[in-house]
């Protein structure tokens, strides 16, 4: 605390300096997140690279062999194989939310008749627990008496007398339906809270100007969506990559390993072949495919869609 004196006054004027003790609240705020995030995320992760630089099958941690676990993993053609099968998974299903769920929130953004009503309904399937959507999806299409089993693919000879998740060629493309139904109205609400958000002064002087509803959306709407609909595309895309839950349930990577996606053959290396080391690769080798796209894809969208 500074005093100044004026001329010809008694009375002191005082300056407070700000108490640089309080530097450290923010901090104390913030702690109890981070310290959860290193224990849970941080350390576990850590080990896990330890692990992937030793030989440690069936719950033993023995010897330092380099990069024998990645050479032995990209060697193994059932892992090539969950790569394919979660690229296709993503490649089909994350498109398709996307699309529906944009169209679906351009339709609700037009004042419909009882959105209030249809928007909770709507987000139902996305607040469902995976396991509650893997046991009703498993019920609806299970072979002969499933309802959709039953009512479709039997009474049409799609399919006749199993399950179309115990068929190698339909399996995956059952579990993409699955996903779109569970994650479209996600994608949908998420939009239509953007195009909500969106400045209504753009809009009066485009139709002041006569412009049209396409040329509106994409010259407008479009441009204005850009950084939402990057970032909710990207965690889209890395949460579909690494979907567990459902097909654990639907599935279990089955039949054979056509639905068998990393984190299945992970979940497989650990606890049924309790191959550890090989497992613990795995997971950093998909963490460095991750970090790379994330970083590239940051860099790609903030310069040329002005995303970030």
């Amino acid at each position: 605390m500074t005093s100044v004196t004026h001329a010809g006054s008694p009375e002191i004027a005082t300056v407070r300096k700000p108490h640089s003790g309080r530097t450290w609240y923010p901090y104390l705020l913030i702690a109890p997140s981070m310290l959860t995030l290193v224990v849970v995320s941080l350390i576990p992760f850590i080990y896990a690279i330890y692990l992937s630089f030793h030989e440690a099958k069936f719950g033993r941690v023995k010897d330092f062999i380099w990069f024998e676990n990645y050479g032995a993993l990209l060697s193994d053609p059932r892992f090539w194989n969950s790569i394919g099968t979660a690229v296709t998974f993503v490649a089909i299903a994350v498109p398709i939310e996307f699309m529906l769920g944009l169209a679906g929130a351009m339709v609700l953004n037009q004042n419909v008749k009882g959105r209030s009503i249809l928007i909770p309904l709507l987000f139902m399937p996305a607040m469902m627990a995976p396991i509650v959507v893997g046991l009703l999806w498993k019920i609806m299409l299970a072979g002969s008496w499933g309802f959709i089993s039953f009512n479709v693919f039997e009474r049409f000879g799609l399919l006749q007398e199993t399950s179309i998740f115990a068929s190698p060629d339909l399996a995956l493309y059952a579990l993409i339906f699955v996903d779109i139904w569970q994650w479209t109205p996600f994608m949908m609400l998420a939009f239509f809270a953007g195009l909500q958000a969106l400045p209504l002064a753009p809009y009066r002087a485009a139709a002041v100007d006569g412009a049209g509803p396409f040329q509106i959306f994409f010259h407008l709407t479009l441009p204005m969506m850009t950084p939402l609909l990057a970032v909710i595309g990207l965690l889209r895309f890395i949460d579909a990559f690494k979907v567990f839950d459902t097909i654990y349930i639907l599935t279990g990577g089955g039949p054979g390993t056509s639905t068998e996606t990393p984190s299945i053959l992970a979940n497989k290396m650990t606890f049924e072949f309790w191959n550890i080391g090989e497992a613990s690769a795995l997971a950093v080798l998909v963490w460095i495919a991750f970090f790379i796209f994330c970083n590239v894809f940051y860099q790609v969208a903030k310069k040329r869609l002005n995303a970030f």
